[in-house]
């Protein structure tokens, strides 16, 4: 149950919470029941997780459920106003556009633990990419197309410093990171730095443009090891250099299509859990 939990939100957090000006690490998988939007009083909840503790807006998703529900109460869930708040904002920077498929329902539950056991890491290599993928229903074709979400949004220096100054635990740099880009990178980021941040695309972390993102993977600069992990393997780095090459030909096709599969994974649906009156508890 965990890692469906987790698995479908990969991109529709990481899009909302993008658009509401501030995004944690360039991660993003959350649970697509809402469950990340519940609280904890002991600070228990998938929001009290190190890795969503810079995560912000969730009063935009509190705003659309209160004024949803006074149009008609108890119908929408909090993890369908979500998944089309992620569309919008997703078209709103110039993004694609996708039919969100709705009737999902609210869980119950919100463990801290299982957003840092399921999280797949940002360091993670294209064997464990394609494998966490896998186990949720998604190709390899997913994995890269998803991946172009990072065109978005920006990332605290502790989820890439080791690749400028302590790859191999050695004092070393990421042989597969561009020199230019660790000297770039170095002047924001001192080693130990766990606060600043910088552009995951830079010049237009704003704008939703994959093909700005695969160029950059294609020229080494991808920021992330998850994003040079996609050069590792033939089918993801022909995916890479075709939407570099042709400024993203298909690439909104693509992430719709991808995004309507992972809306499809481990919901809520029927009788299971509830329509939430209040995101941030349940009923």
């Amino acid at each position: 149950m965990a890692t469906s939990k987790l698995s479908i939100c990969f991109l529709l957090q990481l899009i909302f919470m993008t658009f509401a000006l501030d995004l944690a690490n360039g991660q993003g998988l959350k649970g697509c029941e809402a469950s990340v939007l519940l609280n904890s009083p002991t600070k228990q909840a998938e929001k009290d997780a190190t890795p969503n503790l810079s995560l912000r807006g969730f009063q935009i998703i509190d705003k659309v459920k209160t004024a949803v529900e006074k149009v008609c109460p108890g119908v929408v869930s909090c993890a369908d106003i979500l998944a089309l708040v992620a569309r919008d904002a997703t078209v709103a920077a110039n993004g694609p556009f996708w039919e969100v498929e709705t009737g999902r329902r609210d869980g119950r539950v919100s463990n801290l633990n299982e957003s840092t056991v399921a999280l797949l890491p940002s360091s993670a290599n294209i064997s464990t990419l394609k494998s966490g993928f896998q186990q949720r229903g998604l190709s390899v074709k997913d994995l890269v197309v998803l991946s172009g979400a990072h065109t978005i949004g920006i990332s605290h220096c502790s989820s890439f410093n080791n690749r400028l100054y302590n790859f191999t635990r050695k004092g070393d740099t990421d042989p597969t990171l561009d020199p230019n880009y660790i000297a770039k990178l170095k002047k924001k980021c001192k080693p130990g730095d766990q606060n600043s941040f910088v552009e995951m695309d830079p010049g237009s972390f704003k704008t939703f443009d994959e093909d700005s993102y695969y160029t950059l993977v294609i020229k080494r600069r991808g920021l992330f090891q998850s994003d040079a992990a996609l050069l590792d393997d033939s089918e993801t780095k022909a995916y890479v250099k075709l939407q570099a090459t042709t400024h993203g030909s298909t690439s909104f096709k693509d992430f719709g299509d991808s995004m309507v599969k992972m809306g499809r994974i481990g919901v809520l649906t029927g009788k299971a859990g509830e329509i939430r009156k209040i995101c941030t508890r349940i009923n």
